[in-house]
């Protein structure tokens, strides 16, 4: 580690100006209270249609009882791979991950105040039909997700499967069934598993049985980066069940039965933390053998932060690429400096170093669990998840020449000088 002194590079904004989202802005509206008939599915139940083969979301209260194990939730991009709708990506061929949603009419009976799953969504949409992560979710059997999967053969474009929990009484015992049905056809040392939990509801028991079972890493959605933004945005705040100690429980088990470099964190930045904030938590992770899968925060559509700012990019590519250099490049945050906003000034390399970071595009690209190309390249590529492609924040592809010219201006950065 070279202990000279990195310049200070700050983006200049207008008088007045801030380049970050302060915590006191990013507010929550107060959940409201969903009609009677409406609650825990009550419409779906009420209709009660049964589902025949893939569900495409049509935002009306027609949705199909569906439920897993049978049925799980795919993400519109790996639908598309998986050929069950029509659709192209900017500039992406495919996603290299397969990311299933379990499902029921009643929903995920969490409340967190920036997703599009949440329950107090009752009154405006059926479970199966709201966003998540800004696009549709096609709900499809589970069997056929594995008959096309293993149709593909080694053309598959999957590098690796995430299941991802929700909050529901049967989500623990869905999620085994549903990982059996995977491994039992495909191996898990051809594609992956991973899975994204739901600490709320599980043992240490829950945790070891996943890993029995053949997943191969273990992730836990904190999202909030302190405390006190866990309980703001997902706590009793609103009218949420989750608790910041057990899910750090909960990823101290997985931290002990997966081992090093086998777990890892969900986080969404933006939503009122300081960038040293931020970093404290990924390096938190990273001295317990975990990496920091992390999100720009871009509000959801029906959510209780839709109407808040998605984050500047200012502040968006210096922790970027800050969690970066600590996940995969050895710098920890003492070695960094921060401003009187906890702002990053300073990456604890020289600026040569940092640049040649830059160049190599990597730290921008979506950040998760690795695939087939290389340790620090997410097969979780989640195409624009968190930006509109006009203006991309985390890249589901290899930056080219003009996108590292971008994100150069975005961090306000520039070549540093060759010294004689």
């Amino acid at each position: 580690m070279s202990c000279l002194e990195t310049p200070v590079r700050t983006r200049p904004t207008k008088e007045g100006a801030i380049d970050f989202n302060p915590f006191e802005a990013m507010q929550p509206r107060t959940p409201a209270e969903a009609p009677a008939d409406a609650r825990n599915g009550g419409r779906v139940k009420a209709n009660a249609v049964a589902p025949q083969g893939v569900y495409l979301p049509n935002h009306n209260i027609q949705t199909p009882d569906m439920r897993s194990p049978d049925y799980v939730q795919v993400s519109t991009a790996a639908a598309i791979s998986l050929g069950l709708m029509a659709g192209q990506m900017h500039r992406c061929a495919c996603t290299h991950c397969l990311n299933l949603l379990l499902t029921y009419p009643e929903g995920c009976r969490a409340n967190c105040a920036y997703c599009g799953l949440a329950r107090h969504r009752e009154a405006d949409r059926d479970y199966a039909d709201r966003n998540f992560i800004r696009v549709d979710w096609p709900a499809v059997p589970m069997v056929e997700i594995v008959d096309r999967v293993k149709a593909q053969g080694t053309k598959t474009s999957f590098h690796r499967m995430c299941i991802s929990m929700i909050t529901h009484p049967k989500s623990d015992m869905d999620t085994v069934t549903v990982l059996k049905t995977w491994t039992d056809r495909i191996d898990p040392s051809d594609i992956p598993v991973s899975i994204l939990s739901n600490p709320t509801t599980m043992s240490r028991a829950d945790v070891q049985r996943l890993k029995d079972l053949g997943a191969d890493i273990f992730t836990v959605a904190f999202d909030a980066a302190t405390p006190e933004l866990f309980e703001r945005t997902r706590g009793k705040t609103v009218e949420g069940p989750h608790h910041w100690e057990k899910y750090w429980e909960v990823m101290e088990h997985a931290a002990d039965i997966f081992g090093r470099e086998k777990i890892g964190v969900h986080l969404i930045a933006g939503m009122g933390e300081t960038e040293h904030e931020m970093l404290t938590m990924v390096q938190r992770v990273k001295d317990m053998g975990g990496h920091s899968h992390m999100f720009s925060f871009y509000p959801e559509s029906g959510s209780l932060m839709d109407h808040l700012p998605a984050t500047p990019r200012d502040q968006w590519r210096r922790v970027q690429l800050a969690r970066y250099l600590i996940d995969y490049r050895d710098v920890r945050l003492e070695h960094m400096r921060f401003d009187n906003h906890g702002r990053v000034i300073d990456y604890g390399l020289p600026a040569a170093e940092v640049d040649t970071v830059i160049e190599a595009g990597t730290a921008f690209r979506t950040s998760g669990c690795p695939g087939k190309i290389a340790e620090d390249v997410s097969a979780c590529d989640r195409p624009y998840g968190d930006s509109p492609p006009s203006n991309i924040a985390s890249f589901p592809f290899q930056p080219n020449k003009k996108d590292r010219a971008k994100i150069r201006r975005q961090l306000g950065w520039k070549v540093p000088e060759a010294r004689g």
